[in-house]
């Protein structure tokens, strides 16, 4: 399963090497901040993350993250393919939500816009995206891919201008 999440968002990109990543450590439940994992953690629980710091190069997925991500094909929602992009992101050296090996510099300015514009409405909870888009451009770009991976013809019935930029990156 992490090698199908790690597939989906470069399969246009015949040699795509996560140069950016050495080791994916499976946690065998959500985790918190701390990285402990326990089921009864007040706050906020996480299902995975792309390490910094000591954990640089490192990706930590829950096991039952990990699993939901491919049993659930309704929520339009798969945290290691989340995770994926957040590195394919940082493929230019920085995670800041602009999918620079993606996305060709003419297409920025218009991407940037329209990423604003949907995250506006996300935290005016008038859009069926997760409200963690809204958190920054940077959750942005992560939580549409899931849409866009999970439930192509919603997205595209519901968002055809945010389908289309997302096509252009990950399916051009």
């Amino acid at each position: 399963m992490v090698a199908a999440s790690a597939v989906i968002p470069v399969f246009r990109f015949p040699n795509w090497n996560y140069t950016n990543l050495t080791t994916v450590l499976i946690y065998p439940d959500y985790f918190d901040e701390d990285l402990q994992f326990n089921t009864k953690v007040e706050g906020r629980t996480i299902g995975g993350l792309v390490g910094t710091g000591r954990f640089e190069n490192q990706m930590i997925l829950s096991r039952k993250a990990l699993y939901h991500g491919f049993s659930n094909k309704t929520d339009k929602g798969n945290t290691a393919v989340h995770e994926f992009i957040h590195l394919l992101d940082k493929s230019d050296g920085v995670i800041d939500g602009i999918p620079a090996a993606l996305l060709d510099k003419q297409y920025v300015i218009p991407y940037l816009k329209l990423v604003h514009k949907k995250m506006e409405a996300i935290n005016n909870d008038a859009l069926d995206i997760r409200n963690y888009g809204g958190t920054s451009q940077i959750e942005f770009l992560a939580v549409a891919g899931e849409y866009f991976f999970e439930r192509p013809k919603l997205l595209k019935r519901k968002h055809p201008e945010l389908y289309e930029m997302l096509e252009s990156c990950f399916v051009r």
